[in-house]
């Protein structure tokens, strides 16, 4: 068991890759009486061109899969996990992301206990035809509730704007239409290939005996047997700047209209872990510089009434995809989104751009994520998302104290590029 000291923030991470592949990280808080446990597999919405574990042609699964058997995993022949769960004093969850399928749990007490509890339950699937019938209905519920969501609606469609052949347009729970399909054998098929262990980690935050831990879930994991190890092939569609919608809109039941632009990175981000968390973190600096509350470009927008707020921008960033977005409810959509495509063309010379304000906003992402820290569901939920190799969330200050005024320019020439642009606008229906 490897042991890493981050004397930034005084904490251990214990880390040992199992025979069978299993990544397990250990952070023990002896603070606090909660514990926390993540078990996530490197998963998600956009995988779903692949080849299957034994088989060497590419296949193509219904949209929507990995949410439904998110959903599958929780029900065996003869129990209901949740319950099993809540006998134990723990809380459950689940949650799919684009790249990531992570099944969680809480507790005060009982804690090796549900530690096996999250680990078996994973590990064992359990399908049948009647019950993904039955399933289906369920998620078809799930998948109208978000498209009647005017800003889910709004942040997919900037996505499909960007990404039109790639698969991160499509909504992680997938259509109506593209569950219909699924059978039993498309989640085994699925299962089979994505949640072998090599393919995924176990995170567990909180107080405990990392010793005794490791132990536990060794002995557990010995006593089962996995196939062998194999790579798993995944294909994405190429695409360019050449495919990327300009413009686009719907009309929803809204009050006012809703405009977002759309920044796709072009580049392909640095390899090194280090260097990539390095890039995020230097682009998530430069949008605050240019976009943060205290910025002469989000005050001038916001005094003349441009926007109110709801304007927010994100840095999304995982494999094969990063960009950023920013939105608002606005009464002049076209307006907003010229005049951010104008601020963001511009900045090159912006006078926010600056060694002091860089510093500043330095402080304050340090001061931000030390506070963060305090949160256990923080930590675990974050630490898969930001594990660039042997970096991880906890090298974070390392990296941010690393940034310089002239790594911020050269992500600006790189990044905000025109031809990487996009607008997406909801307008009412009566319009």
């Amino acid at each position: 068991m490897e042991k890493n000291y981050y004397p930034s923030i005084n904490e251990t991470l214990y880390t040992e890759v199992l025979p069978n592949g299993l990544e397990v990280m250990l952070l023990p808080k002896e603070d606090f009486h909660k514990t926390y446990g993540l078990f996530t597999t490197n998963y998600g919405s956009i995988d779903s061109e692949f080849v299957p574990i034994g088989q060497k042609e590419f296949i193509t699964v219904p949209d929507g899969i990995a949410h439904f058997l998110e959903h599958k995993l929780f029900e065996k022949e003869d129990e209901d996990v949740f319950q099993k769960f809540g006998r134990q004093g723990a809380a459950s969850n689940a949650f799919t992301s684009f790249t990531r399928t992570s099944y969680l749990f809480s507790s005060t007490d009982n804690v090796m206990q549900n530690v096996e509890t999250l680990i078996d339950f994973v590990q064992t699937p359990y399908f049948t035809e009647e019950s993904v019938q039955k399933e289906k209905g369920i998620i078809g519920q799930e998948i109208q509730m978000y498209q009647d969501e005017p800003n889910w609606r709004l942040f997919f469609g900037i996505l499909n704007n960007m990404y039109p052949k790639h698969p991160l347009h499509i909504d992680i729970a997938g259509t109506i239409e593209s569950i219909e399909p699924i059978t039993a054998e498309d989640l085994y098929t699925c299962y089979n290939t994505f949640y072998h262990p090599s393919n995924m980690n176990l995170f567990i935050v909180g107080k405990m005996n990392p010793e005794e831990m490791m132990t536990f879930i060794k002995e557990n994991q010995d006593a089962k047997e996995f196939p062998k190890a194999t790579e798993i092939k995944r294909h994405f569609p190429k695409e360019t700047a050449d495919d990327i919608i300009k413009e686009d809109g719907i009309t929803l039941s809204v009050n006012r209209p809703k405009a977002i632009v759309g920044l796709k990175g072009l580049d392909t981000p640095p390899v090194d872990g280090f260097e990539r968390l390095k890039y995020q973190t230097t682009i998530q600096l430069l949008l605050q510089l240019l976009f943060g509350m205290s910025s002469e470009n989000y005050l001038a927008m916001y005094n003349s009434g441009l926007i109110d707020d709801s304007f927010s921008f994100e840095f999304s960033f995982d494999r094969s995809f990063h960009f950023a977005d920013f939105s608002s409810d606005t009464d002049e959509p076209e307006r907003f989104a010229n005049q951010i495509i104008n601020y963001l063309l511009k900045s090159e010379d912006s006078p926010e751009l600056t060694k002091q304000n860089l510093d500043l906003a330095k402080k304050k992402m340090i001061g931000k994520h030390l506070k963060s820290l305090d949160s256990l569901e923080y930590i675990a939920n974050q630490f898969s998302g930001m594990k660039y190799g042997d970096t991880t969330l906890f090298d974070l200050v390392t990296v941010i104290n690393s940034i310089e005024l002239n790594d911020i320019k050269a992500v600006h020439q790189s990044f905000i590029r025109p031809e990487a642009l996009s607008r997406f606008f909801i307008y009412p229906e009566e319009r």
